[in-house]
């Protein structure tokens, strides 16, 4: 057995309190410290969820949130109708259904064409 296994096995057989005096008389033997490592490997994981904001999403659902106040719902009807293909009892379920997508997993510039599409027929819309 090492000198590394046999000091893992001593340690294990200590209590928390040993451990954390184990660790403060390293640090002061040494000149180093034991929570160092721990704020380097933060600081990656802070910057991952930052960078992954920055990036355009790849695909987006486009959700019908519900009609605008002034709008005819007949027009609504008719464009979901035909960016669906649903009849138009299925689409006016839908409609009816809001908030709810109307196409899930599209390219942003289909997306976009398709948010105009139904903002111009009274819905409102939003790109999740």
């Amino acid at each position: 057995m090492s000198k590394v296994n046999e000091l893992v096995e001593q340690i294990k057989g200590l209590t928390v309190v040993e451990v954390s005096e184990l660790v403060k008389a390293l640090e002061e033997e040494f000149g180093v410290s034991a929570a160092a490592p721990v704020a380097v490997a933060a600081a990656p994981a802070a910057a991952a969820p930052a960078a992954a904001a920055a990036e355009e999403k790849a695909s987006y659902n486009v959700v019908l949130k519900g009609l605008k106040p002034d709008a005819a719902k007949v027009g609504v009807i008719k464009a979901v109708n035909e960016i669906t293909g649903l009849g138009l009892m299925g689409a006016k379920a839908l409609i009816e259904g809001a908030p709810k997508a109307v196409k899930e997993n599209v390219a942003p510039a289909e997306a976009k064409e398709l948010q105009k599409k139904l903002e111009d027929a009274g819905a409102e819309v939003e790109l999740q």
